[in-house]
């Protein structure tokens, strides 16, 4: 079973010097080939393969002497990337490739002449570099992976096999239904209610006043460097603050539950703000709600995607099960107790009596428990599964996304 592990490096000012230069080769080789195999497929109707773009080296390097600096695996790897995204255009998981830009993450891959050892880790042509280990890794080392962000830090994700299968998923144990909110961050099918730091209102301002000292500096001068950089460290607090609390979330979630249910949300659509576009795809078509539009700041704020990544992995690696129900799935208009749906639901409701059974209900703690017993039904025989001889799925035409407080 593959992991990684992401450290701190500190490498000094020749080292860092020559990972500049070797990230500038494998970012302008990156492009030269993804123009390439535009050019190619628009003229044959074919692209390359990897290997034809592994061959592109000798000739290049004779043409560019810089192209010899960096290690040539380094950029035997570029074509790795490229090739991948390309497959995954292809099969639909992504879209067409990029270039690469000077301003964005740089990062290079090693996969051969690599060694952790003690606080160091050797590199080709770099030697030894300084490494913060903060956990002791499992393992046989397979690649490591430098990156440098956009505030000036390098690190280093090192890519282990412990030797280990992938445990088989048991679904025997507790169940819990997970739902999205904003208030609170996630709702479980027991009743608990885990609040939502919030990180970037928190730094909102910080990132506002650093913000506007970028926009007064002359571009191209060292002071507007300097405050860009600024503004990336507050970006970076945000991002790591966030990735903390997600990752301890996720982490107690799957330690206490053997199968966990999310929804399957279709975040990219919800943060969309044009006039009512979020009200749209949100409300089942109807845009009633004039500020669901506008919730799009807190929506990409609270990760929602990368919290179910996080979910999903680690619930593979301690062998439970990860279910995702349909994001049509009327999961805060269907009464968890008699099983019936009520035509609609706005945002600010966050509690109703169902007028069949009079059960009253919490909004999200409703949707967290059909979420679960959806997520059982699939587990038991699929998506046509019924409970309690009825059908709960949304009527034809509804188009419904889930919850967002």
């Amino acid at each position: 079973m593959l992991k990684a592990y992401k450290y701190r490096i500190y490498p000094t000012s020749e080292q860092s010097i020559l990972l500049a230069k070797s990230m500038g080769c494998a970012r302008w080789f990156y492009n030269y080939a993804l123009n390439l195999t535009s050019e190619t497929y628009k003229t044959t109707g074919k692209g390359l393969s990897r290997n034809e773009i592994i061959n592109l080296l000798p000739s290049l390097k004779k043409e560019h002497e810089w192209l010899t600096e960096p290690p040539s695996q380094c950029l035997q790897q570029v074509a790795l990337f490229l090739s991948s995204a390309f497959l995954n255009f292809f099969e639909k998981r992504g879209l067409y490739p990029n270039f690469k830009k000077k301003g964005q993450k740089q990062s290079i891959r090693f996969p051969q002449g690599i060694k952790l050892d003690g606080g160091y880790l050797t590199l080709p042509k770099l030697g030894k570099v300084y490494c913060k280990l903060s956990r002791k890794p499992v393992g046989k080392l397979k690649s490591v992976t430098v990156s440098l962000t956009s505030s000036g830090e390098y690190y280093a994700a090192c890519l282990y096999d412990d030797g280990k299968d992938i445990p088989v998923s048991s679904s025997e144990g507790k169940a819990v239904g997970v739902d999205m909110g904003i208030t609170h961050y996630a709702i479980t099918s027991d009743g608990t209610k885990h609040g939502n730091p919030k990180y970037y209102r928190k730094y909102e301002t910080r990132l506002a006043n650093s913000q506007k000292l970028l926009s007064r500096k002359q571009k191209g001068s060292n002071n507007r460097n300097k405050a860009r950089i600024k503004v990336a460290i507050v970006h970076t607090k945000i991002t790591r603050c966030r990735e903390d609390f997600l990752h301890k979330l996720s982490r107690k979630l799957v330690d206490e539950n053997q199968v966990i249910v999310v929804e399957n949300l279709a975040v990219k659509n919800m943060v969309r703000n044009h006039p009512h576009g979020f009200a749209t795809c949100y409300n089942g078509g109807n845009p009633r709600n004039a500020v669901a539009h506008k919730l799009a700041k807190s929506i990409s704020d609270a990760g929602w995607g990368q919290f179910c990544t996080m979910l999903k992995y680690k619930a593979e690696w301690k062998g439970k099960t990860y279910i995702e129900v349909d994001r049509f799935f009327p999961s805060s208009k269907t009464c968890s107790n008699c099983l019936h749906q009520v035509d609609n639901i706005s945002l600010d409701i966050r509690s109703w009596q169902c007028p069949r059974c009079q059960t009253l209900h919490d909004r999200d703690v409703n949707a967290a428990i059909n979420i679960r017993d959806e997520g059982l039904r699939i587990l038991a025989g699929g998506h046509l599964a019924t409970a309690s001889g009825q059908r709960v799925r949304p009527s034809k035409g509804t188009a419904f996304r889930g919850n967002v407080g």
